[in-house]
């Protein structure tokens, strides 16, 4: 039986998944470029023609928004110096975002780049899929900060979204 076979389940085109499946690539090129520092367009091309939509051991990779993709990763590097002045001054005192381990700085990046630069998308989705893509690598405690900082710094940056 396929995804699509199952009761109530979505094609695997649909969009919503397509953004999810978007956001945890991003995450992922974001944090294997933090550890190898691999340059931004070999990190893209690899992703595209490799990750996104493939088979891994036997586990088929939903099919991502590719621009999606690639417009979170670029941002993110384009924005990193503001993104992650962002970050720190949400960040409790006493840990810069230096100091949090790397599949966490990432997810945050990747959020507040969203957060700061993504008006088209509501404050609480960014939260949401960014706690979910944490959910995937991440214990509960980190999963956690995941959503505080970013619901700290969606009040100060998007007040409006959290108005009524």
């Amino acid at each position: 039986m396929t995804t699509e076979d199952k009761p109530g389940a979505k094609p695997a085109g649909h969009k919503p998944l397509r953004k999810s499946a978007a956001r945890l690539n991003a995450v992922q090129a974001l944090y294997q470029m933090d550890l190898a520092a691999t340059p931004l367009s070999e990190i893209l091309a690899q992703f595209e023609s490799h990750w996104i939509g493939q088979e891994i051991e036997g586990d088929e990779i939903a099919v991502a928004d590719v621009n999606l993709f690639r417009d979170i990763v670029s941002g993110v590097v384009r924005e990193q110096r503001r993104v992650d002045t962002l970050l720190d001054a949400a960040l409790v005192h006493g840990w810069p975002l230096k100091r949090i381990e790397a599949v966490l700085r990432a997810t945050l990046r990747a959020g507040t780049y969203e957060l700061s630069e993504r008006p088209d998308v509501p404050a609480r989705v960014v939260i949401a899929e960014y706690v979910n893509v944490a959910g995937a690598f991440l214990d509960r405690e980190e999963t956690g900060m995941v959503n505080a900082v970013l619901d700290g710094i969606a009040r100060e940056k998007r007040p409006a979204d959290f108005a009524g």
